[in-house]
């Protein structure tokens, strides 16, 4: 993947010996509309993203009487304390945890292309306007980023671990507000992050370096009031900040209990969740988590027994640990992927029990940061296949995380061309998801 389209690289970091991200770069935010008057109730977004699209019916959606050509083997949903909620047999931790969240059963937008699918669920557009739109962890970035408030040395939009490289995350804001991608594995240790922790390199190596770097820059000692000069050096204090002081301690996963991380999982996907827990306890307004492995065409049964455990501890034991934190309240957790997959089994050759990519209808689940607990939103049809009750679009989703962020979604985004474009599309969706807000 070209490194311009994604994440910012080690490169953007270190350009010219070392550079912090765009994001802490830039100047003052351009003039925007007013936020609303009703008070955030949200400081930060964690969104775990089901990379490839997870299968509504053996999650958040289970259909038990459908018959086996639809449940495939997992014919026994687990009930929860939440009525008329249940969930997957292969989820007993989030069963446990339903007075923390509310499900989404009807979100569709009727798209079965990846690229397509997950650019409308993260920016609440379809294509074909000849624009790209950011999406909403780039929004968020702008309006609560660095110049909006946000002073910590990490960067306000973080991706973990990789970018998905389906569209340009920024979109038409820029490179300025494309995620920081970490790279590098949480749950090995270190965890190397890219252009801030490398293994083996000491602190006092990395000084050292710096030195090296400080008797090099000729030019900027010649010019030592030039004011890209005087940018580069502001740069070169916050990123080493983040190396060297005490924020870039965040990435260190070691200094939580033994205990916590093993509830999370010694998985890339726990640690991941465990991580951002740590960032938005920093301050950090978007967290992405990008979980791989959920584009079962074939053999989706077995995937199935290894990826929702994984999901299941993760995403259970966040919720429990945003709570103890007293952050859960002012996190917004958002979990699905671009679609749903097809409810009936695909048994033949040479799918041998795989799923494929269903747009019609799919699940999400969210929590925290004012969301309401323990609601079930709309309803697919008996077999899961189609819209029953209360269609929802990606575009009300959206726009009910803009509200409890505080975010006014008819804002006027920045355009390099001066276009009138608002933060929330104005038109797609089915209307204000009531039922969830406060």
């Amino acid at each position: 993947m070209h490194e311009d389209s994604h994440g910012l690289s080690r490169r953007t970091w270190l350009h010219g010996g070392v550079c912090a991200a765009g994001a802490l770069l830039a100047g003052p935010l351009p003039a925007l509309a007013p936020a609303p008057a009703r008070p955030p109730k949200a400081k930060s977004v964690i969104q775990i993203w089901l990379w490839g699209g997870a299968c509504h019916v053996d999650t958040f959606d289970p259909k038990p009487d459908a018959g086996s050509d639809y449940t495939g083997p997992l014919t026994k949903p687990l009930s929860t304390k939440v009525p008329g909620l249940q969930v997957g047999e292969l989820l007993p931790l989030l069963a446990k945890q339903a007075d923390k969240y509310s499900v989404i059963r009807s979100l569709t937008h009727g798209n079965n292309g990846h690229e397509t699918a997950a650019y409308l669920v993260q920016t609440g557009r379809k294509t074909g306007d000849n624009l790209v739109h950011p999406c909403v962890g780039a929004v968020v970035s702008l309006l609560k980023g660095a110049g909006a408030g946000y002073q910590g040395l990490v960067p306000p939009y973080i991706v973990l671990t990789q970018p998905q490289g389906r569209f340009s995350e920024a979109g038409y804001l820029g490179s300025r507000y494309k995620p920081f991608a970490t790279g590098g594995n949480p749950a090995q240790d270190p965890f190397v992050v890219e252009g801030v922790v490398a293994r083996g390199i000491t602190a006092a190596r990395q000084q050292s370096r710096r030195e090296l770097l400080h008797e090099l820059d000729t030019l900027g000692r010649a010019l030592p009031d030039d004011p890209q000069a005087r940018a580069l050096r502001a740069a070169e204090e916050r990123a080493y900040g983040l190396i060297l002081g005490e924020e870039g301690k965040v990435f260190d996963l070691t200094q939580e209990p033994a205990a916590l991380r093993e509830a999370y999982g010694r998985t890339t996907l726990g640690q991941s969740c465990l991580l951002a827990a740590r960032l938005v306890a920093r301050g950090v307004p978007y967290v992405t988590i990008n979980s791989q492995g959920w584009d079962t065409h074939k053999d989706h049964f077995p995937a199935m027994r290894r990826k929702l455990p994984e999901l299941d501890k993760a995403l259970a034991t966040l919720l429990q640990d945003l709570s103890d934190r007293g952050l859960l309240q002012s996190t917004v957790v958002w979990c699905c992927g671009e679609f749903g997959r097809t409810p009936r089994v695909q048994y033949e050759a040479p799918w041998n029990g795989g799923r494929n990519h269903w747009g019609k209808v799919f699940s999400a689940l969210v929590a925290g940061g004012g969301f309401k607990p323990g609601i079930v939103v709309g309803a697919s049809d008996k077999k899961g296949e189609d819209v029953a009750q209360r269609p929802v679009h990606p575009v009300d989703l959206i726009g009910a995380i803009y509200e409890l962020l505080g975010v006014d979604g008819k804002i006027m985004l920045p355009h390099p061309q001066g276009l009138q474009i608002p933060a929330l599309a104005k038109e797609g969706g089915f209307g204000r998801l009531a039922e969830l807000l406060p």
